[in-house]
Parts: C-alpha cells; sequence; structure tokens
C-alpha cells in the first residue's frame, strides 16, 4: 500500500457499533412499553413506576445514540477530503512575504532579515502551540484543504478550524491581507461543497501581537468596526501577545 495516499486524519477516526446499540436498545423499549401495559392492567403500580423509569432511561439512549451516529456520518466524510502538506516552496513564500512587510513597517535593513524571519517563524510556533493548548483538539500545520493552504487546521468532529496566523507590530490588518483569508475560506468551502461532503468550516484568524497597551486598544477597535464583507463562514479572532507567549513557552 502506498503510504503517502493515507489520510493523516485516519487516526482520529473511530469505528463504532452505534447502530447495533440502537437496535438493541429500541427491542428494549418494545419490550418495557408492552410489560408497562400488563403492569398497568394488573394495577401493580410499583412495578409501572420502574418500567416508566426504564423506559425513559432507553428512550433517552436511544436519541444520544441516534445523535452519534449522525456525528459520525459526518466526520467519516473526512476520508473524503484530499489533505496535504503545503508544498515548501509555497510556505517560504508566504513566510518570505510576511517578514518583508514586517520589515518595511520596521524599518529593518536587509542585513536584518534573518533575525526578523526566525522571530515570525517562533511566534508563529509559540502562536499554535497556544491555540491547540486551549482548544485540546487535534491540529495539524501547514496544510492544504483541497488546493487550498492554510496555516494549521483544527478537527473536531463534523467542524474544521482553518487558521491564519499573522505576526502585528502595529495595530492594524491590512486590508488585502484580510481579503486573501476570506478567498481562501470561500474557494475552501466551495470545495467542500462540490465534493457533497456533510463538513463545517470556520475561519481562526490568530494575532500575535508586539504592542503597548495603547496600541492593543486601538487594533480591538479596529477589528470590532471593521467590516469583513462577503464573511462565507464564522471568523474567530484571537489575541496572542508575543512576551507572553515566550515567557509560557520557551523562558522559566
Amino acid at each position: 500500500m502506498d503510504k503517502k495516499s493515507e489520510n493523516p486524519l485516519a487516526r482520529f477516526e473511530r469505528r463504532s457499533n452505534g447502530y447495533a446499540l440502537f437496535i438493541a436498545g429500541s427491542i428494549a423499549f418494545v419490550c418495557l412499553a408492552a410489560a408497562l401495559v400488563v403492569a398497568f392492567q394488573a394495577h401493580a403500580w410499583p412495578a409501572v413506576g420502574l418500567i416508566v423509569a426504564a423506559a425513559v432511561s432507553i428512550a433517552a439512549f436511544i436519541v444520544l445514540n441516534v445523535s452519534r451516529n449522525r456525528r459520525l456520518e459526518a466526520t467519516s466524510d473526512r476520508r473524503l477530503v484530499k489533505w496535504d502538506a503545503a508544498m515548501p516552496a509555497l510556505q517560504r513564500q508566504n513566510v518570505n512575504l510576511e517578514v518583508k512587510e514586517l520589515a518595511r513597517l520596521l524599518g529593518v535593513e536587509d542585513d536584518s532579515l534573518g533575525d526578523l524571519l526566525s522571530a515570525y517563524i517562533v511566534a508563529e510556533d509559540l502562536a499554535l502551540r497556544q491555540i491547540q493548548q486551549e482548544e485540546k483538539l487535534p491540529l495539524l500545520r501547514h496544510v492544504q484543504l483541497g488546493s487550498t493552504p492554510f496555516d494549521a487546521i483544527l478537527i473536531e468532529q463534523d467542524m474544521i478550524t482553518c487558521i491564519e496566523v499573522s505576526f502585528l507590530v502595529v495595530p492594524d490588518v491590512r486590508q488585502d491581507k484580510i481579503e486573501s483569508m476570506l478567498k481562501k475560506i470561500s474557494v475552501a468551502k466551495k470545495n467542500l461543497a462540490d465534493m457533497k461532503v456533510r463538513l463545517r468550516l470556520k475561519l481562526m484568524l490568530v494575532l500575535v501581537t508586539q504592542l503597548s497597551a495603547t496600541e492593543e486598544e486601538t487594533l480591538r477597535g479596529m477589528l470590532i468596526t471593521r467590516r469583513f464583507t462577503d464573511t462565507p463562514v464564522d471568523i474567530d479572532i484571537r489575541l496572542l501577545d508575543f512576551e507572553s507567549l515566550q515567557r509560557t513557552y520557551v523562558t522559566d
């Protein structure tokens, strides 16, 4: 078997005998219903109470089991989605574009780009660690959803959260950056719709900041008032302080 063709999410899947449990529960419920009729006709009221309690418990079990099976059917669609690691050249291109923009904003000379590149890579790594710690979900880094690359994705049943990370040194997010992210999530959503899979998408924008308290308040105000036009999915915006991340994961 070609190992490269294996779905990297397969290890997160769980097989279930839910339908067998559903059938068994249904039979037990029918039997209890019949016993309830007999007990009622015999005026055996204590038995009626016990049977009613048992029937309610089994009915609740059936409802929960049906709901669980529906979620499992939806998450099984993940096997139909093409998941690939983003190509190194594409990752390198994206990082270099971000670093050059940071250098422009900071007025950094070309001979200092290496230090800025290292800081950006560390910031992204620590931010994704923090998100995985907060969400407690499987996280895959630098993958393509179909043909659309994202910095990371989170997986929770039938919900796929696509993550984009930005490092901010000024209290603003470029409009072209926002439009690019919205375009990417729109394409990913269309690809899933074309495949007719029962998966939902959400976009998480993770902003790693190195700002003063005043500048951060300005950024929060901008994010509230900035219009994310034609938003195809729900958007979750997280602000993470770079120095706090370093204290948590790097320094003692």
